[in-house]
């Protein structure tokens, strides 16, 4: 049985080193466009290279890739610090998780309270009264980083800027964002808010995973209409948009506590990209930083597919007390990992399997895994399932079996 289970292994390890470049085993077919999955992974615990490449003039930062999580480079990214308005990072996400789930519409009218338009900093200049549709509101926020903007959405949403705010903190400790507190929804200087270079990464993912963002993100001008005569020209704060090749997002924010900061995104190639800068001198310099990492980001790593969801592998794993003596197995997840761009041919795919399965075993069921590691540092796992049911030994299957094995044709 030992030595079943070891060649079975060699197998299995061959065929998987296959499936990482010239495939020779079945595949599942391609879906014609890939749905984003529901739930984000977590970041990567250790960054790829274990300091930045290039010097930042920054309190904090942080590069990840944004479909994987994985981190390229890290600077005190678990250091507490104010973020200004980079807060409505989260008052924004929530906004499109409501409108994904057809609690808010973005034709909604919002009647815009005393509190709201009695905000200071980045404006709209909503008056007392007046409405704005779902969208104005969230384009105010997303373009212009409009506080009335926040705080007018976040009390429609939650029916006070408190409920907000106690929403907000629950949504950070979901994600799993430890070092965030936040106090009010527009980042505006506050008592004992706070959050890290790690956790707006976490938010900005989660944020930029939603299409919808998009449809308002990479507006450069725009005027808003308040309905009286009056109209409001709103420009985008993300200079990005304009100075760098492929942003089309992210969020700035800057107050003398939280020095200048952005969360910006670019895509080039089909590699998204997240920048994250906290407490620069200065607001040119902020953009340059995040310029200068995205590009060492473009410009040194790649989307490799490693795996795909389906994929089977030749061979079976040893039943013990089944109907039938093994199973058939499959990879149970997708993975492509970003890597250094050469180093595509170093990664090594080593299979953890048991010597056999106890029956029953159902379809699905997972009965080991695949380590992806580079350079002897584990990367990823993919889980290994049972492509399909194995029932336990019984009388029927047991007759059945003797016969098919005993009887001439």
């Amino acid at each position: 049985m030992r030595l079943k289970a070891l060649l079975f292994c060699l197998i299995f390890l061959t065929t998987l080193c296959h499936a990482a470049g010239e495939s020779e085993i079945d595949l599942a077919p391609a879906p014609t466009q890939k749905p984003r999955p529901a739930a984000l992974s977590p970041l990567s615990a250790a960054p790829l290279e274990q300091s930045p490449p290039l010097g930042l003039n920054c309190a904090s930062a942080m590069l990840v890739e944004q479909d994987s999580g994985q981190v390229v480079f890290e600077m005190n990214p678990d250091t507490p610090r104010p973020v200004a308005s980079v807060t409505k990072v989260m008052t924004i996400l929530l906004a499109l998780e409501m409108l994904d789930a057809g609690r808010l519409e973005l034709d909604g009218q919002v009647s815009v309270s005393k509190a709201a338009a009695g905000m200071g900093g980045s404006q709209m200049l909503l008056d007392v009264g007046e409405r704005q549709t779902v969208s104005t509101l969230l384009e105010g926020m997303i373009v212009g980083s409009a506080n009335d903007a926040a705080v007018a959405l976040a009390e429609a949403m939650y029916g006070s800027e408190a409920a907000c705010v106690d929403r907000m903190n629950a949504r950070a400790a979901e994600l799993g964002m430890a070092n965030t507190r936040f106090v009010n929804c527009t980042g505006l200087p506050a008592d004992g808010q706070h959050t890290t270079a790690r956790d707006v990464a976490v938010m900005s993912r989660q944020m930029f995973s939603h299409p919808a963002y998009f449809d308002f993100s990479d507006t450069w001008m725009d005027e808003i209409d308040h309905g009286d005569g009056r109209v409001t020209q709103l420009v985008n704060t993300n200079k990005l948009i304009r100075l760098y090749d492929g942003c089309d997002g992210g969020k700035t924010g800057s107050t003398k506590e939280a020095g200048y900061c952005i969360s910006a995104t670019a895509s080039r190639g089909g590699l998204r990209l997240i920048a994250v800068v906290l407490g620069a001198d200065t607001g040119a310099e902020r953009f340059d930083i995040a310029g200068k990492m995205l590009d060492h980001g473009f410009a040194n790593y790649r989307r490799y597919p490693v795996a795909q969801t389906g994929t089977k592998v030749r061979g079976t794993l040893p039943v013990t007390g089944g109907a039938k003596d093994g199973v058939a197995l499959k990879l149970g997840s997708d993975l492509t990992l970003l890597v250094s761009r050469g180093d595509e041919q170093r990664i090594q795919l080593s299979p953890a399997l048991p010597e056999s399965v106890a029956a029953p075993v159902a379809a699905g069921q997972r009965v080991g895994s695949v380590a992806v590691s580079l350079d002897g540092r584990t990367l990823a796992e993919i889980p290994v399932v049972a492509a399909e049911a194995v029932e336990a030994s019984g009388l029927t299957s047991g007759v059945k079996r003797f016969w098919e094995n005993w009887t001439v044709t």
